[in-house]
């Protein structure tokens, strides 16, 4: 490659960066329904654990040509459960895969390219490289899912205490029945937890469901073991007239044991992840102070 080439190429990456810089810039002009949602419920939030994802995006475009034109195979062992957690569609998020391919596929020769100037090497290796890259690639998406994933399950965990203890209240204090109960304690809350299982709870209003089937649906559908939990307590509270208050109370006493011995065992981990710099940090402060004397020693 001449170094023409590389000037261009060089440009064109630059251009190309300002674009998505002033495209990034430039206002969006936002959805009329979604501002309509916004504007008639400002209390509560979208059920889902992130910002709502943006339509018709270049993500939703190459997913669905990705499932139409490639293997079923590729999305038949799909996270669905995390999917439905995070509120994402399916060929949103091997759109996402396309594109981080893409992206690998352009930029790992363009840096190859550009290496080969000072440090020659045969056609193999950078070859090797975007193959590589390429597959490393299309698993990004998964480890970003898993990670968002775990974070909006913590989440979840601990909204639930609190609306378990809202239900027992409702159960003690009103005397309200087993799904008034269920949705009163929901309308309390404005965070995502609380507003998904609102939203199961009036669609099984009105498909004719009951409530705790409502939450074992949930549960099986986005991986949510301790909303199963929940659907079994007031199970027994709706077909069997069960009093369910003192059994509610010590489900939110152990979710949040469960909530401070996960929070215990994360600081545990930070703090043995610290020791090692200070450890370093403690060599360093005594190689600072003894080098200079032995270099004098030495001298002398």
């Amino acid at each position: 490659m001449s170094t023409l080439q590389l000037w261009m190429v060089a440009g064109g990456l630059v251009g190309a960066g300002l674009a998505c810089l002033v495209w990034w810039l430039v206002p969006a002009h936002p959805e009329p329904v979604q501002a309509l949602e916004r504007l008639s419920s400002p209390v509560r939030r979208a059920p889902v654990p992130e910002p709502v994802r943006r339509r018709g995006g270049l993500e939703d475009r190459l997913g669905l040509w990705a499932m139409r034109r490639l293997p079923a195979r590729l999305w038949a062992n799909a996270p669905r459960r995390d999917l439905a957690l995070m509120g994402k569609p399916l060929h949103v998020f091997y759109g996402e895969k396309v594109v981080f391919v893409a992206t690998a596929a352009i930029s790992v020769p363009l840096l190859s390219a550009v290496f080969s100037r000072t440090l020659p090497m045969p056609v193999a290796v950078p070859a090797g490289a975007t193959l590589l890259g390429m597959f490393l690639a299309w698993f990004l998406p998964d480890g970003n899912l898993s990670d968002a994933t775990k974070k909006a399950r913590v989440e979840f965990r601990r909204a639930l205490g609190s609306y378990v203890d809202l239900v027992a209240l409702e159960r003690n204090a009103g005397g309200s029945g087993t799904r008034q109960a269920l949705e009163n304690a929901a309308r309390v809350g404005d965070s995502w937890p609380f507003a998904r299982i609102g939203d199961a709870l009036a669609r099984s209003r009105y498909s004719g469901d009951t409530a705790w089937d409502a939450l074992h649906d949930l549960a099986a559908e986005q991986g949510l073991n301790d909303v199963d939990d929940l659907a079994d307590i007031m199970r027994l509270a709706g077909e069997e007239g069960s009093q369910v208050v003192d059994t509610l109370r010590s489900r939110s006493a152990e979710l949040r044991h469960a909530i401070l011995a996960e929070d215990q065992t994360q600081a545990n981990i930070v703090g043995e992840r610290m020791v090692i710099p200070s450890i370093l940090m403690a060599f360093t402060f005594v190689a600072i102070l003894l080098v200079p004397a032995l270099l004098r020693l030495g001298a002398g």
